[in-house]
C-alpha cells in the first residue's frame, strides 16, 4: 500500500480517532469507543452489535487488596507474638489463613479463572464488546479475530527503561531467551512466602513475604492512580485489523466460512470483556468448528505468531494453529517471528482454557516487549505501519486459507 492510500484508509483514520479517546476498562469512553467500532463496521457491511457487560475494570485493586491484606496479617502477628509468641501454632493461624487466601485468590486471577476474589468482594460496572459478522453467516467453520478498545493505565513498572536492561545487562541470555522476565511472580510471591514463613515459623521468611506483599501493594498504587494512556499499539492497532479485514471481506467475499469480528472491552482488567463473551457466546460457537486468532499490538517493529502466553503458569497454543498462522503469513509473503512467549496475558487464554483452538498474532521489539507498552508515548506517530499492513494481509490469508480448505 502507497503512502496516500494507506493515509486515508478507514482503518488507520480510526486508530488515530480512538487514540484521542480517553477510555480506560469499564468506562464511558470504552462504551463511545464501542460504539464507533460498530458504526465503521456497520457501514462496511458487517451486522454489528455493542453488548453491554459486567465487569470490575481493573487489576490493581484484586492485586493489591490480595497483597495488602497477606502482609498485614504477617506484620500483625510478628509484632503481637514475639519471637517466643511467633512460634506457638495460634499466633500465626491467622497470618497463615490470611495469607493462603490471598495467594489462591491471585493464582486464580492472575491465571484468568474464575475471578471468585474480585466477584465477591469488589464492585461491578458496565464494559461494551462489539460482536460484528462478516464472511458465509450459515458457514458451519467459524473464525474469530479479537481485538480489544479500552486502553491501560501507566505505572513506573511499566518504564521503556526497565525493558532495556535485559538486553543491555546479559545480551545472549536475551537472545536465547523466549520470553522476558515473568515479573507477575513477585505480586504472588509475597503472600506465598508469607503463608510458608507462618506455618513453619520462620520469621525472616514471613517478614521477606510481607516487604513484597508491601511493594507489590505499592507498585498496584501507582498503576491505579495513572493516568490511561493512548493506546495506539495496545490495542488499536489490533482494532484497525478488524476494520480492515471488514472492508477486505465486502470487496473480496469468502464462503465457507463466517468470520466475526470482536473487539472487546476491559481487556486491560485480565481479560473481563472476553470472559463475559464467552459466556454468553460460548454454547453457540462450537469447538470442533471454531478457531480464535487474537491480535495483539501490531504496530511494533517485528511481526510474531506467539508461541504461548502466562503470567504464572506458561500455556502454548496448539501446535497446529500455531502453524497455521505462520504458514498464513508465509503464503502472504509476510516475514514473521517464532519461538516468542509472552508473560503477560492476552484475550486467547479465555477461550484456550475454555478448550478452544487459540493463536495469538502480535509484534515485538528488539526488548521482546511491545512497542511503548502501557507508556504515555503509545500513540499513533510512533506506529510501525508497514507491520500493521502486514498483519491484515496475514488475516486475510488465513480467513481465505481457512475458507479453501471447508472440505477437509
Amino acid at each position: 500500500m502507497i503512502a496516500t492510500e494507506r493515509e486515508s484508509a478507514p482503518w488507520r483514520a480510526a486508530i488515530e480517532q480512538l487514540a484521542g479517546l480517553e477510555r480506560p476498562s469499564a468506562s464511558d469512553g470504552e462504551r463511545q469507543a464501542a460504539e464507533s467500532i460498530a458504526g465503521w463496521l456497520r457501514e462496511l457491511g458487517c451486522r454489528a452489535e455493542v453488548e453491554q457487560e459486567s465487569a470490575h475494570g481493573g487489576y490493581w485493586w484484586p492485586i493489591g487488596l490480595a497483597n495488602t491484606a497477606a502482609a498485614l496479617a504477617a506484620l500483625s502477628a510478628l509484632r503481637a507474638g514475639g519471637r517466643e509468641g511467633w512460634r506457638a501454632p495460634l499466633a500465626r493461624a491467622g497470618a497463615t489463613a490470611v495469607a493462603t487466601a490471598a495467594a489462591a485468590a491471585l493464582w486464580d486471577d492472575l491465571g484468568h479463572g474464575r475471578r471468585w476474589f474480585r466477584r465477591a468482594v469488589l464492585p461491578r460496572r458496565p464494559t461494551w464488546n462489539v460482536v460484528a459478522h462478516a464472511g458465509e453467516r450459515s458457514a458451519a467453520r467459524t473464525v474469530v479475530l479479537i481485538a480489544h478498545h479500552d486502553a491501560a493505565h501507566s505505572g513506573l513498572v511499566f518504564h521503556p527503561a526497565l525493558g532495556r536492561l535485559g538486553p543491555r545487562i546479559a545480551p545472549r541470555a536475551h537472545e536465547r531467551s523466549s520470553h522476558t522476565l515473568p515479573i507477575l511472580y513477585a505480586v504472588w510471591l509475597g503472600p506465598v512466602m508469607i503463608a510458608l514463613g507462618s506455618l513453619l515459623g520462620r520469621r525472616g521468611l514471613a517478614r521477606a513475604g510481607a516487604a513484597l506483599a508491601l511493594a507489590a501493594s505499592a507498585a498496584m498504587l501507582d498503576i491505579g492512580s495513572r493516568a490511561v494512556v493512548p493506546g495506539a499499539n495496545d490495542n488499536l492497532s489490533a482494532v484497525g485489523v478488524l476494520i480492515a479485514i471488514a472492508a477486505a471481506l465486502r470487496e473480496r467475499p469468502v464462503e465457507g466460512v463466517r468470520v466475526l469480528l470482536v473487539s472487546t472491552g476491559s481487556e486491560e482488567s485480565f481479560s473481563e470483556g472476553m470472559q463475559a463473551f464467552l459466556e454468553r457466546h460460548g454454547a453457540e460457537l462450537d469447538h470442533a468448528s471454531t478457531e480464535f486468532v487474537c491480535l495483539e499490538c501490531l504496530g511494533g517493529a517485528h511481526l510474531i505468531v506467539l508461541e504461548g502466553e502466562g503470567m504464572l503458569r506458561m500455556r502454548d497454543y496448539p501446535p497446529a494453529m500455531r502453524e497455521a498462522l505462520a504458514d498464513a503469513a508465509a503464503a502472504a509473503g509476510v516475514r514473521i517471528r517464532r519461538g516468542l512467549r509472552t508473560v503477560a496475558a492476552t484475550d486467547a487464554v479465555i477461550a484456550l482454557r475454555a478448550g478452544y483452538r487459540v493463536v495469538t498474532l502480535a509484534s515485538v521489539e528488539d526488548t521482546k516487549l511491545p512497542l511503548n507498552y502501557h507508556w504515555p508515548s503509545d500513540r499513533p506517530e510512533a506506529l510501525h505501519w508497514q507491520t500493521i499492513e502486514d498483519a491484515i494481509a496475514v488475516c486475510e490469508r488465513f480467513i481465505s486459507r481457512r475458507a479453501a480448505s471447508r472440505a477437509g
